[in-house]
């Protein structure tokens, strides 16, 4: 038997300027992301749908969370294994095509860690992200491709940290 989690959170929309969404340019797009006991986030939409650019927009926030559960398992998978990372950044990309009728869907996104690990087995450190990928709840509940280029460095033959 499977166990079941559940999440929660909040999005509430701070955008009406007074006249609510009589017109479509009438209006602004900012709302807030709230969970119970975690900090808000300021959201809006993509500025290419007149959003705030200042603002994290769902698109990002998609791409985040695909690049943090990978991490996630990832580094949970390395500790299990005895690769010890010192440092991980990953800078994901993703594509999102716009159709013709005004919807849209995510086709791809990439996910590139730099990771660095203490001397060892650079090869397992590598191979480790395949079974993370295979892992990942938001990888596996997502209908679009999600590919992963890691770049591994070794403490012991490069001194410097990973860097993007």
């Amino acid at each position: 038997m499977s166990k079941q989690h559940r999440y929660t959170a909040t999005v509430r929309w701070i955008g009406n300027t007074g006249t609510g969404t009589q017109t479509y340019r009438g209006y602004k797009r900012d709302h807030m992301v709230e969970a119970e006991g975690k900090p808000t986030i300021a959201g809006s939409s993509d500025p290419h749908f007149r959003g705030d650019a200042a603002r994290w927009n769902p698109e990002e926030l998609l791409v985040a969370a695909l690049a943090s559960c990978h991490q996630l398992a990832y580094l949970h998978l390395c500790a299990d294994a005895g690769v010890v990372v010192t440092v991980y950044e990953d800078r994901a990309e993703g594509v999102m095509s716009e159709n013709a009728d005004g919807s849209g869907e995510f086709t791809r996104v990439v996910l590139r860690p730099h990771v660095t690990i203490r001397a060892g087995n650079a090869q397992l450190a590598r191979e480790l992200h395949h079974r993370a990928h295979a892992l990942c709840f938001i990888a596996r509940s997502v209908n679009f491709l999600v590919e992963c280029e890691p770049a591994i460095r070794t403490e012991a033959n490069d001194p410097q940290p990973a860097s993007i």
